[in-house]
């Protein structure tokens, strides 16, 4: 069961949009999901298992993320038996940084959070999710109902909301779109901002905060199936080619017997029923071993976007 310690909370999603590009934020905690809630010393003292760290990327917001990861976590924990330490973060890059240096060994990420992570300290992956039926995703450039924005472009001078400098579908690809013309963001928009996680995106585009935003296409279909409010406020001017579905990752040199039982976990869970409970509400099918090559286009980005800096 989760013990005491909760995560960080917003007081409202306008609040957090006004704070979304400065300011000081009230630390994440790191939340412990076990049967004991017993510390780290303790475990050591008395032979139990120490916890396994896993961290959690901003994908969406920290109240969503507990609430769906949540029982995900618990159920890998009973399964490995071991305690799990639930760890979120304001941005990619500070999830990224917890895996290079060995405070985080498992994380769910962005494809260009991995890529990033393979080609500065070896970052692995470990699984992928199948969600809906697809090993593949998009970026989605939404804007509102009544817009009449066609495509990216035609949100020049207006507001826009990035979710993270290190996602592949809520920067990335929209900057390389306008790198492409010869723009920047800075220059192309009247103002920009970063909501650190692409449901907030979808509120702000829905709310008519921003004309138009940029988002991951699981996240932007999730919340749709969820309430259709979503879908009858926005809609989608523009989308990315296919890339592969956002990992889950390790440290490179995470124990190889955890790693194998953490693998066989994952790609083992919708064959029960308890795992296809945890998975339902994630609307994740399965995991399955991805093919690293649908990260290709991400990697091609990347390389792009570093050369221009």
């Amino acid at each position: 069961m989760v013990k005491n310690r909760k995560p960080w909370s917003m007081g409202g999603f306008v609040l957090l949009v006004l704070l979304a590009s400065c300011g000081e934020r009230e630390p994440y905690k790191q939340v412990r999901l076990s049967e004991t809630g017993r510390s780290e010393a303790a475990a050591s003292s008395t032979g139990v298992k120490a916890p396994l760290q896993v961290a959690v990327a901003p994908v969406i917001s920290p109240r969503e993320s507990f609430t769906l990861y949540a029982a995900l976590l618990e159920y890998v924990s009973r399964k490995l038996d071991r305690p799990v330490d639930f760890i979120q973060r304001r941005t990619y890059g500070e999830i990224n940084e917890l895996i290079r240096y060995g405070h985080a060994e498992v994380a769910f990420v962005c494809d260009y959070a991995y890529v990033e992570g393979e080609r500065d300290f070896g970052m692995e992956i470990l699984v992928a999710p199948v969600v809906m039926g697809k090993t593949a995703y998009h970026s989605y450039i939404i804007v509102p109902k009544e817009s009449d924005a066609r495509n990216l472009y035609d949100l020049k001078g207006k507001a826009f909301a990035f979710s993270d400098p290190l996602s592949s579908s809520g920067w990335l690809f929209p900057t390389h779109l306008l790198r492409r013309i010869g723009e920047h963001p800075k220059a192309f928009f009247k103002r920009y901002i970063f909501t650190y996680s692409h449901d907030n995106t979808v509120k702000a585009v829905a709310e008519k905060l921003v004309d138009g935003g940029a988002v991951d296409s699981l996240v932007y279909e999730f919340m749709v199936a969820r309430d259709p409010r979503y879908g009858e406020k926005t809609r989608v001017i523009q989308k990315s080619p296919p890339w592969g579905n956002p990992p889950v990752v390790v440290h490179p040199r995470i124990d190889p017997s955890v790693r194998e039982r953490l693998k066989q976990i994952f790609l083992t869970m919708h064959e029960d029923e308890e795992g296809r409970k945890v998975l339902a509400p994630l609307m994740i099918d399965r995991f399955t071993l991805p093919n690293d090559r649908a990260y290709e286009d991400v990697r091609r980005m990347a390389a792009l976007a570093r050369e221009r800096q």
